[in-house]
């Protein structure tokens, strides 16, 4: 399955290296599982959006190494892609920007045809330059956040909770970012989401095994919330993010958790349901029920 990671370190920009290269699950070893596109997502000091982006493995990347080693934002979102929906190109490698936000996702759902009709109701279907279902879900939640005057908590809520609704649906787990603010969303049970609260007490990172000795001078006194689809570290903090919790970061590294969509899908699919496609690239660390 594609792997998600967000980091927010409050008012002082870092350097994102340990979790994205060094660490002994970073999200360049991840994707050797993960092969078919890498993105990283920052803001510059402007606070607009800067996406580094490839339809490639980060691990072969040159410019994921690169951008990994010298970005320095608040706030990160990245993320590796094993394709369900959408040919392997830039425009379906995430992360995606609309209206100054950054949103990756991890899942799939259907009905696609359903949520253009709604898109274009919305007056939104602009918003979607590729294929993936990703792209039109951040494209419904940014139509609901322009409706609600910029509320983004609500506006993941009221989004998710139509595609859940409406369409077949098999993982909606989502990060959405801005330089101030992050949200994450694990829906439902299907895939796990974890975080990692650095923002209170915050201790050097460094890891050691028997063949790799990491640290990150940049983050080691810094307080930071990190959210990633599987603990990335040795350190004993991680907490998997309930089904249907909603975490919310501020500009002052308060953290919130809220519980919008306590019902599973109302067509929810297993892997069977899924095209051969779609089923390869969602069946690892998927936990199907019957």
């Amino acid at each position: 399955m594609c792997r998600l990671f967000g980091l927010h370190a409050g008012a002082e920009p870092v350097t994102a290296t340990f979790w994205l290269l060094d660490a002994p699950d970073s999200l360049r070893e991840q994707s050797h599982r993960e092969p078919d596109g890498a993105g990283i997502g920052a803001f510059g000091p402007d606070g607009l959006p800067v996406l580094d982006k490839q339809p490639i493995a980060a691990y072969t990347d040159n410019e994921f190494s690169r951008e990994a080693t010298v970005a320095r934002s608040r706030t990160f979102v990245a993320h590796v892609r094993y394709a369900s929906t959408g040919a392997h190109t830039v425009a379906n490698t995430h992360p995606f920007t609309q209206d100054g936000r950054l949103f990756a996702h991890n899942g799939t759902f259907g009905g696609l045809d359903i949520v253009d009709a709604r898109l274009t109701e919305l007056g939104v279907a602009d918003l979607v330059l590729g294929q993936t279902d990703s792209e039109r879900m951040f494209a419904l939640i940014t139509a609901h956040a322009r409706s609600n005057g910029g509320d983004v908590g609500a506006a993941i809520a009221e989004a998710v909770s139509w595609i859940a609704a409406t369409v077949p649906v098999f993982a909606l787990n989502l990060i959405v970012a801005t330089p101030d603010e992050l949200w994450a969303l694990r829906y439902p049970a299907t895939h796990g989401l974890y975080v990692l609260d650095r923002t209170q007490s915050p201790k050097p990172l460094e890891v050691r095994t028997a063949r790799i000795r990491a640290k990150s001078d940049d983050l080691r006194d810094a307080p930071a919330l990190v959210i990633a689809s599987e603990p990335m570290d040795g350190e004993i903090g991680w907490r998997e993010l309930d089904p249907g919790e909603l975490v919310h970061v501020d500009a002052d590294l308060n953290v919130d958790s809220s519980r919008p969509l306590p019902d599973p899908p109302a067509h929810p699919l297993t892997l069977a349901d899924l095209s051969p496609t779609a089923a390869a690239s969602q069946g690892a660390g998927a936990q199907q029920t019957t």
